[in-house]
């Protein structure tokens, strides 16, 4: 499980640029928080290997599913939520998570801490109020 601002991070597959050379179907790994993203670790050898050749051979896009041939769920059988899943739902698990976190936080006395959980939990309680909106 990777963990980024304390949250664990979703899986997902997608395309990043390494030069002018398009490489889609990445296996990554997102923030529901700050929305950084990076290359899924299982894979991270192999795509900087595929996009290093891809640029040598001047190619401006490939696909990295055609190359490597590690299952889906094999790579995120690690992760708590994939982007595939409700977000709503990934959301709420993501604040479940962060209310217990908190509850720790403050029966060790860690007030930096709990601190980073509630502005963690306000970034997420929003995204959960639009998500909720858009719903309706």
């Amino acid at each position: 499980m990777s963990f980024c601002c304390g949250a664990s991070m979703v899986g997902t597959k997608g395309t990043l640029k390494h030069y002018r050379t398009q490489v889609h179907n990445v296996p990554l790994l997102v923030c529901p928080v700050c929305q950084r993203i990076e290359v899924h670790y299982r894979v991270e050898n192999e795509y900087e290997i595929l996009a290093e050749y891809a640029h040598g051979d001047g190619a401006t896009e490939i696909d990295f599913q055609d190359y490597v041939m590690e299952d889906e769920d094999t790579i995120f059988e690690n992760c708590v939520s994939r982007e595939s899943e409700d977000p709503l739902e990934i959301v709420k698990r993501q604040i479940d998570i962060s209310l217990d976190l908190l509850t720790v936080a403050k029966q060790i006395g860690d007030e930096k801490w709990q601190g980073e959980l509630k502005r963690r939990l306000a970034v997420m309680s929003q995204r959960r109020s639009r998500l909720q909106h858009n719903k309706s």
